[in-house]
């Protein structure tokens, strides 16, 4: 992302708020969702990433107003039941910035959170925090006011503790080491593309694969990068058969060799050849009018996060399970 007002998601909420007819909108929250759908009520109109905790059977939200929150998935769920959201993050020394891209980093029983401030984009860090105190870890300043704009918008963690987070205003990656300390940013003239219009919002989704290479997605190009980090972090475009990324936001392996592009619509593609080049096999519309900016995987099935909470006084907020159709 770039600054909010040059956003992707800026626009989006835009249309929603002034061109979607209200009956449209009712209609759409009224009619049968044709998948499974986890309803929760928050604590705020907007939720920028969820990610499924297997272990404590909870999904994981970010908030665009800065912090985190927990959705306990009992053992007793009944499908239709409306969830709870809980708070455990708000950080007042954070106050003003949004939680982002987040990843959970199993191992060290911790979850790292891209934050960055949307509106200026004079501020980005990446915070740790522990899965069962809630207690920060680090946050690790990755620019401030005095460097050039900066946004981190999207987080992952590879088999050492390493955390790479992308920079959706400057086109480059930040890596940060197990303990919170910067280590220094891969760039890369080929991240940034000619077409003006194009850089409006860059690097964005990001998932390490277990082959040893980070996958990045451009969202307005829509190109997909292989980042062979034991390699010199050299940097190769991947081909796409059938289309491009474009608009992508969070990203999801679901295997070896498929991997999830949350957006609107949603993508799944696949590889054979190690992902050097890619085939788009299949889309998902997701709850269009809601936004749907990331991906999480849930025993198996896919489900995608949408950032617009409707209904008041309480919010509610959705995770649409995935069906895919070529």
């Amino acid at each position: 992302m770039a600054s909010f007002f040059c956003s992707t998601k800026f626009f989006l909420l835009l249309f929603f708020v002034s061109a979607i007819p209200t009956a449209f909108i009712i209609h759409l929250e009224t009619s049968a969702p044709a998948t499974h759908v986890y309803h929760y009520h928050s604590t705020g109109w907007l939720r920028e990433c969820a990610k499924w905790d297997d272990v404590n059977r909870r999904f994981i939200v970010s908030f665009f107003g800065g912090g985190l929150g927990v959705i306990p998935v009992y053992e007793n769920y009944s499908p239709g039941n409306v969830l709870q959201e809980i708070p455990v993050v708000r950080d007042v020394d954070l106050t003003g910035n949004a939680s982002l891209g987040l990843t959970i980093d199993r191992e060290r029983n911790r979850v790292l959170v891209a934050i960055a401030d949307v509106f200026g984009n004079r501020y980005s860090a990446l915070a740790a925090y522990d899965l069962t105190s809630w207690n920060r870890i680090f946050l690790t300043k990755l620019s401030g006011s005095e460097d050039e704009k900066a946004f981190a918008d999207d987080v992952v963690v590879d088999t050492e503790g390493n955390a790479y987070i992308t920079d959706a205003k400057a086109n480059k990656i930040w890596k940060v080491g197990v303990n919170g300390e910067l280590k220094y940013t891969i760039k890369n003239p080929i991240f940034t593309p000619k077409e003006w219009y194009n850089k409006l919002v860059g690097l964005n989704g990001i998932v390490y694969h277990p082959n040893g290479y980070l996958l990045v997605a451009h969202t307005f190009s829509g190109n997909l990068y292989k980042i062979e980090i034991a390699k010199g972090d050299e940097v190769k475009l991947v081909k796409i058969n059938g289309g491009s990324l474009k608009f992508g936001d969070g990203m999801e392996l679901l295997s070896l060799t498929k991997l999830v592009v949350a957006g609107n619509p949603t993508r799944l593609v696949e590889s054979s050849d190690d992902w050097e080049s890619c085939s788009i096999i299949g889309k998902a519309k997701g709850a269009i009018h809601r936004l749907t900016t990331a991906a999480t995987v849930k025993e198996g099935t896919v489900y995608l996060n949408h950032m617009i909470g409707l209904g008041y006084p309480r919010k509610k907020h959705v995770l649409v399970e995935a069906v895919f159709s070529a």
